[in-house]
């Protein structure tokens, strides 16, 4: 028990504390951070006990074979090589395997040594490509509505984002209706103007881009001497292999395009967070630079596990894709789960939007607004009813409004929510329970 002397001194301190006159001052680049969408919706998800439809990532079990050469790893301490330090740019094993796929994706020779670099998922890849290229007051063209994390990317690296909105058609059933104005794109590319970045397949719509998109986007970027970061990270979930069209497998492209992928996304292991960037040497020096000077290397069993896993599936994927997991079986349970919440959605008087890939998909809510009287509120509307559907249906979901960066543009794709359908069917089954008793309402 504190002594009434040790007490006082207690209180003493503790006011001290209190009373302190530190107070630093960030940097200026933190200054206009913003706490994210994910916290949010997140933490609103778990207080409510809500069905989670909203964040991206499967809740049902891994795939066996890629969990099964981890844990053959993790049960040979005397493999020293598989749980210490290796390469800094990545492991041999990975960059070799990824080398020989990217050179057959894009009809170039990929060097393992000098042309990939593995990174802390694709989100450091990302961040690394902004950092090592991006100067203050540079220009970045970015297509809206945009995966949430380049903005503030971007921004930290002194860049200037410009967006450029996607149209949609009104009354649209299908991702690949929405579309870029080009004309639009051109007219925002200036001096300033040195870097492209495109997302395909598209998160959030689902959309696919078509050869016809990308060689349009191509032109502009030869035309305007333009950088092109490619956010691929769902390049294999697209419903038949041969649909998906890498950027720099464009003529020309490879030269100027840093692609980014994804381990988490293409093996359905989100938690293991290891991406990587490809491109030409002198696209990816800077890249490496600050790499080594920030985590330096990569876990190592994760690297050799998904090296293994690439090597096992690589020769199925070209010769066998009825039983590659990277081919058909990972697109074939997607196609599935992507039906069967379309159907959902229908009967919940939603207008769902069909995705072309990934595991998203947009559902029209608009119809519903006047029947449900939503409170208006500071936010855009889909902010609202986000809320209001977890609160009070217990089923969390994402508002698409948060991928556009200014207000008028959130305000007119409002009537729009975000769900992921990579979920084990318990999920979906308990969210089709809450969405049927919504249609009858």
């Amino acid at each position: 028990m504190l002594s009434s002397k040790s007490f006082l001194n207690l209180v003493r301190t503790s006011c001290s504390r209190m009373s302190s006159s530190f107070a630093p001052k960030p940097a200026d680049r933190t200054a206009q951070h913003t706490t994210s969408i994910w916290v949010e919706f997140t933490t609103l998800a778990a207080e409510t006990k809500a069905v989670n439809l909203g964040q991206g990532f499967p809740d049902s079990p891994a795939p066996k074979f890629v969990t099964d050469i981890l844990e053959d790893l993790s049960k040979h301490p005397e493999l020293t090589a598989a749980h210490q330090y290796t390469r800094g740019y990545g492991h041999p094993m990975l960059v070799d395997i990824l080398a020989k796929m990217y050179s057959h994706f894009y009809n170039v020779q990929v060097d393992p040594m000098n042309e990939v670099l593995v990174t802390v998922g694709a989100y450091l890849s990302l961040y690394y490509a902004f950092l090592g290229w991006v100067n203050k007051g540079d220009e970045v063209l970015i297509i809206e509505p945009a995966y949430d994390c380049y903005y503030p990317q971007v921004k930290f690296a002194g860049g200037v984002p410009v967006p450029v909105v996607m149209n949609l058609q009104k009354g649209a059933t299908s991702a690949s209706q929405f579309t870029i104005d080009f004309a639009d794109m051109e007219s925002k590319i200036n001096e300033k103007t040195k870097m492209l970045v495109i997302n395909n397949p598209h998160n959030p719509t689902g959309k696919l881009f078509s050869r016809q998109e990308l060689e349009k986007l191509a032109e502009l970027a030869k035309k305007h001497n333009l950088i092109v970061i490619a956010d691929e990270v769902y390049e294999f979930h697209v419903w038949d292999k041969n649909d998906m069209i890498r950027f720099a497998s464009l003529p020309g492209m490879y030269e100027r395009t840093i692609s980014i992928g994804s381990a988490g996304k293409a093996f359905s292991v989100t938690g293991w967070k290891l991406g990587w960037a490809v491109g030409p040497k002198q696209l990816l020096e800077p890249l490496k630079a600050i790499h080594q000077n920030c985590v330096f290397t990569c876990s190592t069993p994760t690297q050799m596990a998904i090296a293994e896993a690439f090597r096992l599936d690589w020769p199925k994927f070209l010769n066998d894709p009825k039983n590659s997991y990277l081919a058909t079986g990972l697109s074939g349970e997607l196609r599935d789960k992507r039906d069967k919440l379309a159907k959902m959605l229908e009967e919940g008087n939603f207008r769902p939007i069909i995705p072309d890939a990934g595991y998203f998909m947009l559902a029209d809510y608009s119809h519903l607004k006047e029947e449900l009287n939503l409170a208006k509120e500071k936010d855009p509307d889909d902010f609202v009813f986000s809320r209001w559907l977890c609160r009070e249906k217990k089923l969390a979901v994402i508002p698409p409004s948060a991928f556009y960066s200014d207000r008028e543009n959130k305000d007119k794709n409002s009537n729009m929510v975000r769900l992921c359908y990579f979920k084990k069917n318990e999920t979906l089954d308990a969210a089709e329970v809450i969405l049927k008793k919504l249609g009858k309402e």
